[in-house]
């Protein structure tokens, strides 16, 4: 290697850089291989037409354009004590983000169900995290979308985490989030163009909380990283922001329907979709976390300040065991993986 100054540029040139082929990658898996990649079990990928457990095959091509430009769509769910769970209300809303984005499916939704149970089961664990991509596919590394012959459709099984809630017992800590919200048109759209996403996790991160929640330009609650937000009111109503700037998260639409239980049983006065401002997030006597990872999780602490009495309150309590005995046992929303 030499290198040399001009200005303030460095320049860097190297002699004798080596140069691979097809024929190169049985010695250079060795080298490819990471500890993170024991969290992979299973890959399908419609450019194989098939299923890979090798996470150094686990590979897409550069010029698809999911890869470069964001130009994919995806869903993510999970497979309990070997089930799946709530999978059709996933496909459906797979559904409407391909539609929306004009993408035409390289198979039948039917064939795509298959192929997301025979990869679990390639996965060899009764509980997992399946994560499912259709792409725009390859063609150039350009922005036309019309340079790519035909749709691309990837399936990844890794291993899956702990409810939020089982190693945080205490709670989540939750900021404001200062990266704008997405608009509504996008918001509603599950797709891989998640750099405000990544950007709202990174300000948690880099602040010391667990989660980060949007708020628009009027003021109004919106939603997490990827996580859904509802807050309890002194007057017991459990508002979860309107669906016109959220994505339509299918475990909050879940708990929506499991809190009509607590409405009947006259623990909550209602659920509803309602406009949240902060005042609201700061005067709750519960916040709520929801998604497909965390399950139900509760906020001790909202930019700085204890939510409630800083402990898990009663309407946490109740819709996290509601959920969790629905994914449980509620054979109507279960796809078994492996037979039952």
């Amino acid at each position: 290697m030499i290198a040399f100054l001009t200005g303030r540029r460095r320049f860097v040139f190297f002699r004798g850089m080596k140069h691979f082929d097809i024929a190169s990658l049985p010695a250079l898996s060795d080298s490819m291989r990471r500890g993170f990649h024991a969290n992979y079990l299973a890959m399908y990928s419609s450019i194989y037409g098939g299923i890979v457990t090798d996470p150094v095959l686990m590979m897409l091509p550069i010029d698809d354009h999911m890869v470069h430009r964001g130009d994919g769509v995806f869903e993510v769910f999970k497979c309990v004590n070997g089930g799946i769970y709530n999978l059709k209300a996933h496909l459906e809303r797979l559904e409407h983000s391909v539609s929306v984005l004009d993408y035409r499916l390289p198979c039948p939704m039917s064939e795509i169900r298959s192929i997301v149970l025979e990869t679990t089961r390639a996965g060899k664990v009764n509980d997992a995290s399946i994560h499912l991509y259709v792409s725009r596919g390859p063609g150039s590394l350009g922005v036309n979308p019309y340079d790519c012959p035909r749709s691309e459709l990837y399936v990844v099984v890794t291993r899956l985490k702990n409810p939020f809630m089982d190693d945080h017992p205490d709670g989540a800590k939750v900021i404001s989030s200062s990266v704008p919200p997405k608009q509504p048109y996008f918001a509603s759209i599950k797709s891989c163009n998640y750099l405000s996403n990544v950007l709202m996790k990174k300000e948690a991160e880099e602040k010391g909380a667990d989660f980060a929640v949007g708020f628009d330009e009027k003021g109004l609650m919106t939603e997490g990283a990827t996580e859904n937000m509802g807050i309890v009111t002194p007057n017991a109503r459990l508002l979860f922001p309107k669906l016109e700037g959220v994505l339509c998260g299918t475990t909050m639409m879940r708990v929506f329907e499991l809190a009509k239980q607590l409405v009947a049983g006259g623990q909550i006065a209602e659920v509803a979709f309602a406009d949240v401002p902060k005042r609201m997030v700061l005067e709750a006597i519960e916040m709520l976390v929801v998604g497909t990872t965390p399950n139900v999780a509760m906020v001790r602490e909202f930019d700085g300040r204890a939510v409630g009495y800083g402990r898990p309150g009663p309407v946490y309590r109740s819709l996290s065991k509601l959920l969790v005995d629905d994914i449980a046992a509620n054979k109507a929303l279960r796809t078994p993986v492996f037979g039952e």
